[in-house]
């Protein structure tokens, strides 16, 4: 969560863990410090009383999931990985969270007038459907049935009845919570008590499906636990979610206090979408790759490469919109808004929607935009060429058209210039719809735009097909693992090895009928030095064209490269996790035989 009163980096990690570790039970009443807005209300009845009563005290933490992760059976055609069970988020959400403008003081006067505001300024007429309330709404101690309600003095009317004046409005209600004993903001002494909900999942749960939560919001913030430990804890609040027989978004955020685990593996298979990075600041850019805080294009750089995991039911989400916050321009916000409709990621506003300027309003509520990141095939868009300065991104949309941004990261105009071909598409005859003005224009295959600095262009092409081509993990017959990118580096010159099949993005390789095998939109696989000895080096780089990363796929499972005649290899028939992949003479062992899995 942005903005939070702390300034942790992996330096606070250890101290983090060693909070965690000692927390009191999340059912022991914490005593605040006295304070404004730290006072505590009696453990008696209160507006959420009824509808907690309702849900019952908890009979069990219920039962951890087992930290599986299943494979696909069938090889998809640019298809994206498995979502989690049930899943109601068939599209990115779109809506508003309070805490970049509000942080820990929220309160429920605020809430509702950003919910007026949504539907006032025609942002719910363009999509926006959720209104979510961030960390600090709660009272630091749950009741005497162990029972969370909202904070009495910030919000004294309930969260039940805040949840059915959003409803009232046409919009949806959305909450935060956590996975273990302490919030963000109570780990770092922003806000009192100890009311997470480890030990509780099913009975808040129960609480969140009886006050009308549309959407939950769940935050490690801890510095302890293994990945494997944060998928099964994550994993119980889902499956709790699930039982209550209420559709409720499920967002996480695996980051908060902790090593970055969000861009390194497949939590498409746990949540309906999850945090990839650091938290997001109005930032254009700093030299920061994954800690906090992060800027737009060190977000964008992180989640771009990630698009094959990203689908119906299991999004990719770089963070809440940082549109209209004071440290962005007009451009620069324009941009970050048609990015991660690109990326088919959440829209979730972060600004104060109440006082936004017609300019900020008109980005947000960019209806060509909107449909991109709406679109029904659910496609995260590739970045399918970086020059440096000057990027491309291709989303394909259910219509067989795609949407293609022109990025220009550079500090001056430039004119940035790609091809329908380059984009995905075949054919001679093109439309193209500019979804900033709505102009369109004809080409025969150019498409080319002078971009501001800091800016993207953005089209609809249409005509011509998609050109086919099948993503999905390529196991290998001797060791039974999974193609991998080592260390899941997205750098140009990273050692191409094999590891366990787990399905994060590193492992979803698309084949294209030019022959390029590429891997995070834009690397190819790739003799190393256009190598043709045996014993060359496989590693991933930017794509070329040449026709060292041109790869024919033989019937026996072997992959041959164009340029030297020989097969990817396990170098030595190894089987063992990080074993390198080399070029060597084709001679039909298993550790040469590939099949997608």
């Amino acid at each position: 969560m942005p903005f939070r009163s702390r300034k942790l980096t992996r330096l606070g990690i250890a101290a983090l863990a060693a909070v965690a570790v000692t927390a009191p039970p999340a059912s022991a009443a914490a005593a605040p410090a006295a304070g404004p807005g730290s006072a505590t209300a009696p453990a008696t009845a209160g507006p959420d009383a009824a509808a907690a009563t309702a849900a019952g005290p908890a009979t069990g933490t219920g039962t951890a999931a087992t930290a599986t992760a299943s494979l696909a059976t069938a090889a998809p055609t640019t298809g994206p990985s498995a979502a989690a069970p049930g899943s109601p988020a068939q599209t990115p959400p779109l809506g508003w969270n309070s805490w970049n403008s509000f942080g820990c003081g929220i309160t429920e006067g605020q809430v509702r007038q950003a919910a007026e505001a949504m539907v006032s300024s025609g942002m719910r007429d363009a999509g926006y459907q959720y209104v979510v309330v961030d960390d600090c709404w709660f009272d630091p101690q749950r009741d005497s049935a162990g029972n969370l309600r909202s904070h009495p003095s910030k919000f004294p009317s309930g969260m039940k009845a805040l949840g059915d004046y959003i409803h009232a409005r046409g919009l949806k209600f959305g909450i935060y919570q956590v996975p273990n004993e302490r919030t963000c903001a109570q780990t770092t002494g922003a806000h009192p008590g100890s009311t997470g909900s480890k030990g509780h999942e099913v009975q808040d749960a129960g609480t969140f499906a009886s006050w009308g939560v549309d959407y939950l919001k769940y935050d490690w913030c801890s510095g302890a636990g293994t990945r494997d430990e944060q998928v099964a804890r994550f994993s119980i609040m889902r499956d709790a979610l699930r039982a209550t027989g209420r559709p409720i978004v499920y967002s996480i955020n695996p980051n908060s206090f902790h090593a970055i685990t969000g861009d390194r593996y497949d939590w498409g298979q746990v949540a309906d979408l999850w945090r990839t990075t650091e938290d997001l600041l109005d930032i254009w850019q700093n030299g920061n790759v994954n800690s906090y805080p992060m800027g737009v294009g060190n977000v964008l750089d992180v989640t771009a490469p990630l698009a094959a995991q990203s689908g119906p039911g299991h999004w990719n989400d770089p963070d809440m919109l940082v549109v209209g916050r004071p440290g962005l321009t007009l451009t620069e916000s324009r941009s970050h808004f048609a990015l991660w409709a690109l990326m088919a990621a959440p829209l979730m506003a972060g600004n104060d929607i109440r006082t936004m300027s017609a300019d900020v309003s008109a980005v947000l509520r960019n209806q060509r935009l909107i449909a991109v990141n709406q679109d029904a095939l659910g496609a995260g868009g590739r970045r399918v060429r970086d020059d440096g300065t000057a990027e491309v991104f291709a989303k394909p949309l259910a219509d067989g058209s795609v949407a293609v941004g022109l990025f220009n990261r550079g500090d001056a105009t430039a004119t940035i210039t790609t091809t329908a071909a380059q984009t995905g598409l075949s054919g001679s005859a093109f439309t193209l719809t500019d979804l900033w003005t709505g102009g369109t224009s004809a080409t025969t295959g150019a498409i080319s735009a002078s971009v501001p600095a800091h800016g993207v262009a953005v089209y609809r092409v249409t005509g011509g097909s998609p050109v086919q081509s099948t993503t999905s993990p390529l196991r290998g017959a001797g060791a039974n693992r999974c193609l991998d990118v080592e260390n899941g580096s997205t750098a140009a010159g990273t050692a191409v090895v094999i590891q366990d099949c787990l399905t994060p993005a590193s492992q979803r390789w698309t084949s294209w009928p030019n022959g390029e095998v590429r891997v995070f939109g834009d690397k190819c696989l790739d003799a190393y030095d256009q190598g043709t000895a045996n014993g060359t080096r496989v590693i991933v780089w930017q794509c070329n064209g040449q026709a060292n990363q041109r790869w024919t796929f033989g019937s026996d499972g072997t992959l041959r490269n164009a340029n030297a005649g020989l097969c990817l290899d396990v170098e030595r028939a190894a089987t063992a996790n990080g074993s390198r992949l080399v070029l060597w003479t084709c001679n039909g062992q298993s550790n040469q035989r590939w099949t997608r899995s």
